[in-house]
């Protein structure tokens, strides 16, 4: 008896011992949420995935995990892998320049879509670099699930990051990347190539896409305006609501709103990824607009061209693209007229466009509401 009482004071010991020990899972997820709080949103992910280790399906860790990752993995992923034509545009660009004997690096490498597509068209070796690491890990497991583990290597960092040797074995022979947002420029892709080009790449290297051009319209759009400003609501001046207005553009579906073009397109920037670096740039044109109306906005779209002959859009009349068109509105909607010419002001920091249009006796609204 004696034996047994010492025995189940032994268990107890060690069961209080573990107990102890286990991690305090409540603390955890607070601390997860304190990090979520506080923007640091890849530390909070972690911190729940720690607990989830601890006790699997805790519901308020899979939640909290689940917030932290959306705010750092943006929403467009799923439709940018649904849009097919982006895809197989992309795809007979590889297949058309990738050979067995090139290192190709893939830069925002994303799900590892276009790595698996360099390696099915015969490349040997290919190094996947993506800076999100959540998105990192999945793309480890995606590659891994399609057998191109042997021949994928992922790299969770930023390209500008990279170094040779290391990251890479040597300098890359083919650069596959897709940085580019529906103004082109908005994710980066010209310092992205201007540091491959000088750190990762030989000097040979092809460069997919290899250069790309933006057009511009003057729109009328009191419904486009209403997304960034008002005025008289309800019996109240709202109108210092728009010193909190964006300055910049914002993407949003033409079609999706009732408007109406002033001008025919103008290209306003041409891009050669081979050459250019993301030093600014500006350039003024004379718009006439082909009919009297009101400008509220300017919408913008890319051409970008993979290899030569094969491109890409996003302009308002390719409806199937996951790419929107920009729309930066004015501050305040212009009157136009055929005969009195609109100059528009275009320039480009390295990553954002933007635009300033201006014009001697044009008549402008000047209630800060669209008409």
């Amino acid at each position: 008896m004696e034996d047994d009482v010492q025995a189940g004071s032994l268990v107890d010991a060690a069961e209080a011992r573990r107990e102890a020990a286990r991690p305090n899972v409540e603390g955890l997820i607070d601390w997860g949420h304190a990090l979520y709080e506080e923007g640091r949103y890849d530390e909070a992910a972690k911190a729940f995935e720690f607990v989830l280790g601890v006790e699997d399906g805790n519901w308020r860790a899979l939640i909290g995990r689940n917030r932290a990752i959306r705010r750092s993995v943006p929403r467009w992923h799923w439709e940018m892998l649904h849009d097919e034509l982006r895809s197989e545009l992309y795809d007979k660009a590889i297949r058309h320049i990738v050979s067995p004997q090139h290192l190709v690096l893939d830069v925002g490498a994303g799900s590892g879509l276009l790595s698996m597509m360099a390696a099915r068209a015969g490349a040997r070796q290919v190094v996947a670099c993506e800076a999100q690491h959540p998105v990192a890990e999945v793309a480890r497991r995606v590659i891994s699930k399609a057998g191109h583990d042997d021949v994928i290597t992922v790299v969770p960092k930023m390209s500008t990051r990279m170094r040779v040797p290391g990251d890479l074995p040597r300098r890359a022979d083919v650069l596959v990347t897709e940085t580019v947002d529906c103004a082109l420029l908005g994710e980066g892709i010209l310092p992205t190539i201007t540091h491959a080009r000088e750190h990762l790449l030989t000097d040979d290297a092809i460069i997919l896409p290899c250069g790309g051009r933006v057009f511009a319209q003057l729109v009328e759009s009191p419904s486009l305006y209403r997304k960034n400003h008002v005025g008289q609501l309800y019996g109240f001046d709202l109108t210092e609501f728009n010193q909190l207005s964006s300055i910049e553009y914002f993407d949003s579906r033409l079609r999706h709103h009732e408007h109406r073009m002033l001008s025919e397109p103008i290209e306003v920037f041409r891009f050669d990824f081979y050459r250019d670096t993301a030093e600014p740039r500006r350039a003024e044109f004379v718009v006439p607009p082909s009919v009297a109306g009101t400008c509220h906005a300017v919408v913008f779209w890319f051409e970008l061209d993979l290899v030569p002959g094969l491109s890409l859009a996003n302009s308002p009349s390719t409806p199937n693209t996951h790419w929107k068109q920009a729309i930066q509105c004015l501050p305040v909607p212009i009157h136009v007229q055929p005969d009195e010419p609109l100059l528009l002001d275009a320039r480009h920091d390295g990553v954002n466009i933007h635009f300033t249009a201006v014009a001697s006796g044009v008549r402008t609204l000047t209630d800060g509401a669209a008409e």
